[in-house]
């Protein structure tokens, strides 16, 4: 639906409306002038002068099919009319007969680009002289320094907002390069340690374990490289990648991510509900990374002596997956900037990662046509995602 208010506060914003409705009413002699709004279903009163109590204001509508102007529209030529029971062609039509004028006058307003705003226009019951060269002239200088004005007004827009993109996105930049600066350290730093170590010394043992060590390193990092190119999908708008199909057997591979982590938190309960019925139409594989990021953040930012709770389900055209620890509530400031990216725990603001988990999650989510939702309370924090199924 188009939004008028933008185009209300653009006229609103020139300055010198007023006066040009004040002297076309002088010059013309006539009682009403508006700059009017014109699309394809509405007319809409942007700027008003009104010297006989036609009843409009700014923001005020006419039916856009009682209206000359909806005929402009379409032609985007200007419609003159000295007096309306001696024009040939206006005698008999239904605008000036709904409204009773005898005289009008409206030139279209056209933006540099070839867009149509709407029209300049003035009405009166009775009849006036409004068909001089003089006359047509002024109304179209008025409508194309309107024209210029509306120009100028979406293009200090457009730059604003430009610049308000550059400024974020500038600073998502730096906050990015200096996260994945800090995360990547550590991984490396211990490879380089392991190597060095490795070269000092000749017992298999300690070298089998320094190889686990790099490993594990290795695979941390791989991790980091997977949720910044999943990072960078999303912002470039090309979202998640999905792979979806018809399955039935999304539940064991859930329970895989879930044996999984608790091979690697063994000291934690992951309890696991699932009652998948029947198939799931999705990517099993995103489905698994958004579980195994949902249940880190849980063992992240649960309670220790609490279990992390997994339920899975389906019903009547639905698949809902949620995640639900206890712990420390969530403040409400930190709640709102849970699935934006970079965003790392207030409880434990020392946590490694790139603070892309939630955020990921969040985009597998709206990739599948589902919602990914955050609620905290004294009893539980869950996160429940929902899809069309």
């Amino acid at each position: 639906m188009h939004d008028f208010q933008d185009d209300l506060d653009a006229v609103a914003q020139i300055a010198a409306v007023p006066s040009i409705l004040d002297v076309v009413c002088r010059i013309t002699g006539m009682g009403f002038a508006a700059v009017a709004r014109v699309t394809d279903d509405r007319w809409v009163a942007c700027g008003v002068r009104d010297e006989i109590a036609f009843g409009l204001q700014p923001g005020g509508e006419l039916k856009i099919e009682t209206t000359i102007c909806n005929e402009i529209r379409d032609h985007r030529e200007i419609v003159v009319i000295d007096n309306v029971a001696e024009d040939p062609v206006y005698c008999s039509h239904h605008t000036p007969a709904m409204y009773g004028l005898q005289s009008y006058i409206s030139m279209p307003i056209v933006l540099s680009d070839g867009r149509f705003f709407g029209t300049l226009c003035a009405i009166d019951p009775k009849p006036h002289v409004v068909s001089t060269p003089s006359t047509i002239a002024t109304f179209k200088l008025f409508a194309e320094l309107i024209a210029f004005h509306l120009d100028a007004h979406q293009k200090l827009a457009e730059s604003q907002a430009s610049l308000a993109t550059e400024v974020q996105t500038g600073e998502t930049r730096e906050q990015f390069i200096a996260v994945l600066g800090h995360d990547l350290r550590n991984p490396l730093a211990s490879i380089d340690a392991g190597l060095r170590m490795q070269d000092r010394t000749e017992d298999l043992n300690k070298i089998r374990s320094l190889t686990k060590m790099m490993s594990s390193s290795v695979v941390r990092m791989s991790g980091l490289i997977n949720d910044v190119l999943d990072f960078a999908r999303g912002r470039m708008g090309s979202g998640i990648a999905l792979r979806r199909q018809v399955v039935g057997d999304l539940e064991s591979r859930l329970g895989e991510v879930i044996n999984e982590l608790r091979t690697s938190h063994p000291n934690r309960d992951i309890l696991a509900e699932f009652d998948i019925a029947g198939e799931v139409h999705c990517d099993n594989a995103r489905i698994a990374q958004m579980l195994s990021n949902l249940v880190a953040n849980a063992l992240t930012h649960g309670a220790d002596d609490r279990p992390v709770v997994v339920r899975g389900m389906t019903a009547p055209g639905v698949f809902e997956l949620s995640v639900s620890n206890s712990g420390e509530v969530i403040p409400p400031e930190v709640a709102s900037e849970l699935f934006k990216p970079f965003v790392r725990g207030a409880v434990r603001p020392s946590q490694q990662g790139l603070g892309l988990g939630l955020y990921i999650c969040s985009e597998i989510a709206k990739a599948h046509g589902g919602t990914l939702d955050a609620t905290s309370t004294l009893e539980e924090t869950r996160f429940t995602f929902r899809m069309p199924n």
